[in-house]
């Protein structure tokens, strides 16, 4: 007791949170595989460390100054080590499909995935599969049942299911005996479901022995029909970062359960165990991001398929025009926390206009056009005008538009009745027309049978020679004919 307290003391926590982890015994154990990892890479904490930082002085902001709100990221003291050791070290990371159940897995996604990945400006050091590793996961599964700590269990699927499933009536079975009927299982003698590999564990949700094989024949998109027995994602996980010396195993919190047999199995085998942590998902309001849900959504019909753009997922963002720039940027924002939250999506397109700001040059559009005719221009008025592709940065070069006696705007910034606040087009306020150097001042109004507003006619001066107007609109004239989706939340 005395040694953990003092583990758990030297990366920075106090006794008494010491005391309180050390209540808990599934955390006690995970933990201190975790600190003993840490203090592997790390060293404990020096005197240095662990004396208080004075804190710096305030500035005085300037007045015109803009505040910008502080973006904490939450993260935990282990986790916080391991983050600068891994600045500190360049660290790299492994790119690899769990590719362990033969009738989920469609190549279309993995090539999807990868694709996402360079997308979003990375470059993964390595691209693995699970499958990669199938005969050594199958050695380490022997050498477990002759340490005692896996058997051959014949209990049916139904009966697997549920937190107090009574222990299995073959959990004692010799030795031998497993070794014998998984060696049938491989060779294909049961039929589905008839036999399982469970492994002599209890997980920290209170699940009791995992299935670690079962028997599936289905062939696999890489390995064919060389296997009926495929290893489940419990079993597999640890191991493959076992065998590929990840040091950090970063992973949503719904994984934290199966903390306890990650570390659990990597120590009954004896092999290298990383460390294993997890994060809050991303989860943002009116959409989802369940891998079950979205395929419900498409199978049902509701989207058109995972890159429908009413959807979250990467395809979906990029086929919608977002910059992977602005992805990246969103998540550096919202950083990682351990609390499960969920984020409006208004900050990720907030990340796009900052993004699109700098790399998308600008072109004025009407979604509801309204026919404006200027009365005091002649018929076959027609000039060019120049529109800096950036209306913040001129220097980025400009376009030209032609500019004639008819326009259109949206209809929106016209009322033909004043209201308090509005500041464009009415009968009684004129308005500046965006690039073109004039000002407009309706003159008559236009409806048709039903009594809708179906033109305006005006009058136009030089905006150098009128009184400033309260606003400026955008406009076009010899327009292109264009569709344009707007796409609704889900």
């Amino acid at each position: 007791m005395a040694d953990i307290l003092k583990l758990f003391t030297s990366i920075g926590l106090s006794e008494q949170k010491a005391k309180e982890t050390q209540k808990n015994e599934a955390l006690t154990s995970a933990l201190t595989e975790a600190v003993i990892q840490v203090l592997h890479l790390l060293g404990p904490k020096t005197e240095a460390d662990l004396e208080k930082k004075p804190k710096a002085p305030k500035a005085k902001a300037a007045e015109n100054d803009v505040k910008t709100e502080k973006e904490e990221v939450t993260v935990n003291a282990v986790f916080s080590e391991c983050e600068l050791f891994l600045q500190a070290n360049n660290g790299i990371c492994f790119l690899r499909y769990d590719d362990t159940n033969p009738e989920k897995e469609e190549e279309k996604y993995f090539t999807a995935i990868k694709d996402m990945v360079e997308w979003l400006g990375y470059t993964p050091y390595d691209i693995t599969h699970a499958s990669d590793n199938f005969q050594k996961l199958y050695d380490l599964a022997v050498d477990l049942i002759r340490r005692g700590h896996a058997y051959v269990c014949h209990q049916k699927v139904e009966e697997l299911k549920g937190h107090n499933v009574p222990p299995s009536p073959w959990r004692d079975r010799p030795t031998e005996e497993s070794l014998v009927l998984f060696e049938r299982m491989k060779k294909g003698i049961f039929a589905e479901g008839e036999a399982t590999l469970r492994m002599k564990m209890v997980m920290e949700d209170g699940k009791m022995d995992p299935v670690a094989y079962r028997i599936k024949y289905t062939p696999h998109h890489r390995t064919g029909d060389e296997w009926c027995i495929y290893p489940t994602y419990d079993y597999t996980h640890c191991l493959c970062d076992s065998i590929e010396n990840i040091t950090h195993s970063l992973c949503t919190k719904e994984f934290q359960a199966r903390r306890s047999s990650y570390y659990w199995l990597c120590n009954a085998l004896d092999v290298y165990c990383p460390v294993q942590w997890e994060y809050g998902r991303l989860n943002l309001t009116y959409t989802v991001v369940s891998k079950r849900k979205i395929i419900k959504l498409v199978e049902t019909g509701v989207v058109r398929d995972w890159d429908d753009p009413r959807l979250f997922t990467l395809t979906a963002l990029r086929r919608r025009g977002f910059p992977p720039e602005a992805i990246n940027n969103f998540c550096a924002r919202v950083g990682v926390t351990v609390s499960q939250t969920t984020t409006e999506p208004h900050l990720l397109e907030s990340c796009v206009r900052d993004v699109l700001n700098d790399t998308a040059p600008r072109a004025m559009a009407v979604l509801e056009p309204l026919k404006v005719t200027i009365t005091n221009l002649p018929k076959d008025t027609k000039m060019d005008v120049r529109v800096p592709n950036f209306p913040a940065n001129e220097d980025k070069g400009t376009h030209t538009i032609p500019f004639t006696r008819t326009i259109f705007i949206e209809q929106s910034d016209f009322r033909e009745v004043m209201e308090k606040g509005y500041k464009r087009l009415t009968p009684e306020q004129p308005v500046g027309l965006r690039h073109a150097g004039y000002v407009i001042s309706v003159q008559k109004v236009i409806k048709d049978s039903q009594g809708k507003v179906v033109e305006l006619e005006v009058t136009c001066c030089s905006s150098e020679t009128a009184e400033k107007p309260k606003a400026f609109i955008h406009w076009v004239s010899q327009p292109l004919v264009c569709e344009v989706r707007l796409y609704e939340r889900l």
